[in-house]
């Protein structure tokens, strides 16, 4: 992959023209290498690994294998909209873990953000293998690579200081060795999008905004608990939807919710009410290396307090994080 070094001349895929220029080029190149075997491909349901299905199911069909691992910390109806989109509408050869007791068992009491993240990053390879044994036939393993993976791992392998190492589904056990696809490994993340767009993807699916690999692991802030998961799913499902609703889900790079395993006294029904407060994050960044506070108007703000504090079981206040990246990192784990 190191090696793999985008040609000066090749041109920036910025229209739709362009794009399906590519899909077809990609199409012919995958059938080459692939022939009649079959592909397996993690399936994550964010933008990479969604447009590298939907290209490669253009191009082989069922002999594509995606998986798609919930592994309980997705946003809400996350999983709900892959099946939707990949088996529905595509009619992919999808195959859906339900891997959630799995992952929560091994993660209780678990509140070191480093340890959370092995141990997410760990049980996916295993569950991911475990149905990779289950198959007959495969010997290609397809992967979201994109260019700035590759650059950082140049890198990195140079001796730099990258900024995060390139892993995708790496790790795998040494009895599953599997030839790399990935028709995307020469493209920006600004490219991919235009790409999926071609395929015909839900615009909300090309434009879904980052989500770390640990998903809701890192933002159930301390050890994860399951009540204090559903809270933060629900309130984060809000966040969305008010900045939709008043146009802000395109103009903020990334937004979302954590809730710190503390609780403070509330008053709800006239009683006292203790429960978890809310803590939104909404920031902006060219390079993820800084980034800035997006302005969000108080009418907005009023209306995302009143409804996570009235619709969502234990949240009883809702703070917003106004700490720039230094000296706060854009998540909070």
């Amino acid at each position: 992959m190191q090696n793999s070094i985008r040609p000066e001349t090749m041109a920036r895929i910025t229209t739709p023209e362009l794009a399906h220029a590519f899909i077809e080029e990609q199409i012919k190149e995958v059938r080459a290498q692939v022939g009649d075997k079959k592909v397996l491909l993690a399936l994550s349901g964010g933008v990479d690994s969604s447009v590298v299905a939907a290209l490669l199911i253009k191009a082989i069909g069922k002999q594509l294998v995606c998986v798609h691992v919930n592994h309980g910390l997705m946003r809400k109806n996350e999983s709900e909209n892959v099946i939707e989109v990949f088996r529905n509408q595509l009619d992919a050869n999808l195959i859906y873990v339900d891997a959630t007791d799995r992952f929560l068992d091994l993660l209780a009491g678990v509140s070191d953000p480093e340890s959370k993240r092995k141990i997410i990053g760990k049980e996916f390879i295993e569950v991911f293998a475990d149905e990779a044994r289950k198959l007959e036939g495969v010997e290609f393993l397809a992967q979201g690579t994109i260019y700035p993976d590759i650059l950082e791992s140049i890198k990195q392998a140079e001796g730099k200081k990258a900024v995060k190492s390139h892993h995708n589904v790496g790790g795998l056990p040494d009895d599953l060795q599997f030839e790399l696809v990935e028709p995307v490994k020469l493209l920006f993340k600004d490219e991919v999008r235009v790409v999926g767009e071609a395929l015909g993807l839900p615009h909300a699916m090309v434009y879904r905004q980052p989500f770390p690999g640990p998903g809701l692991g890192v933002r159930c802030l301390g050890a994860i608990t399951r009540d204090r998961l559903h809270a933060l799913r629900e309130a984060d499902a809000i966040l969305r939807e008010e900045f939709d609703n008043c146009g802000l889900a395109e103009k903020v790079w990334q937004y979302f919710i954590a809730i710190p395993d503390i609780k403070s006294v509330g008053v709800k029904d006239e009683s006292r009410y203790e429960g978890w407060p809310a803590i939104i994050r909404a920031v902006n960044t060219k390079d993820a290396m800084t980034a800035t506070i997006e302005e969000i108007p108080y009418e907005v703000l009023h209306k995302i307090v009143a409804r996570i504090t009235n619709e969502v079981e234990g949240i009883n206040r809702v703070l917003f994080d106004l700490t720039p990246k230094p000296t706060g990192t854009i998540e909070w784990e």
